[in-house]
């Protein structure tokens, strides 16, 4: 990843922030790269084995293990939440219908 035209900014933690989320809700480990640091390994329970400083050049070395199955977010994604905020939508609708006008 380019993240260089963040600069020292709280921009490049947050990435890797963001990172350790996708690896909770897929329950893949992910390995980062980037080119002004802050390359990491990341467990699929989300926890960062190793990273390197931002800014600092250096080599990462780690082993990481696969996995089967499929957590709830990898199997159905953003549906569940979709399909909840549809079904409010609609009762809100209908609710505002049958409301008698004062």
């Amino acid at each position: 990843s380019n993240l260089a035209w963040y600069g020292d900014s709280l921009a490049q933690p947050q990435h890797l922030q963001i990172a350790r989320v996708r690896a909770l809700e897929t329950g893949r480990p992910m390995l980062r790269s980037t080119n002004t640091g802050m390359t990491a390994v990341i467990q699929p329970d989300g926890h960062v084995d190793a990273v390197l400083p931002a800014f600092e050049a250096g080599v990462l070395e780690a082993e990481v293990r696969g996995f089967k199955g499929m957590t709830p977010y990898a199997h159905w994604g953003n549906w569940p939440v979709l399909l909840i905020a549809a079904g409010l939508l609609l009762i809100a609708v209908l609710r505002r219908r049958r409301a008698p006008v004062a």
